[in-house]
């Protein structure tokens, strides 16, 4: 299982969601352009000293991370279809975030194979997105029995 941030454009959520996948052994993949340097100090300050034990993989583009496209990409949307907890999630599965700002393109939603939503309260539109991916990998992951062992 992978995480994968569709050209992250604040810091702090970034280092924290590489902190995230450091701690759970979960890869993560940076599809870039970012919206910020990968030495912003914010970004270092949010992950911590755990950014050394990340899996992280850069690519310079979408073309270039489908180029290296896992099994199956499940991106996390508002435009959802499905609650990600009626969803059965697959060890080999890529969970996408979009862009805090923008989400991601027609041509992203179009490459996916789930676009997966968190049930909100009605009139509220989202939440932070280093938030949902917890919520959902972790899911994942229960799903999967891939949390880590002691």
């Amino acid at each position: 299982m992978r995480l994968a941030l569709y050209e992250p454009d604040i810091p702090q959520n970034a280092g924290s969601l590489m902190r995230l996948g450091a701690c759970l052994g979960v890869g993560i993949d940076i599809i870039e352009p970012c919206g910020f340097l990968l030495s912003d100090r914010n970004f270092r300050r949010a992950g911590m000293d755990y950014l050394q034990s990340a899996d992280i993989r850069r690519h310079a583009s979408w073309a270039q991370f489908r180029e290296a496209a896992p099994s199956r990409l499940v991106l996390l949307t508002t435009k959802g279809n499905l609650a990600y907890t009626d969803f059965a999630f697959a060890p080999g599965d890529t969970l996408l975030m979009g862009r805090e700002s923008a989400g991601v393109p027609q041509e992203v939603h179009d490459a996916v194979d789930a676009r997966l939503v968190i049930p909100l309260r009605s009139g509220l539109r989202s939440l932070n997105v280093a938030q949902a991916a917890a919520m959902v990998l972790g899911e994942a992951l229960r799903q999967t029995s891939l949390f880590p062992k002691e």
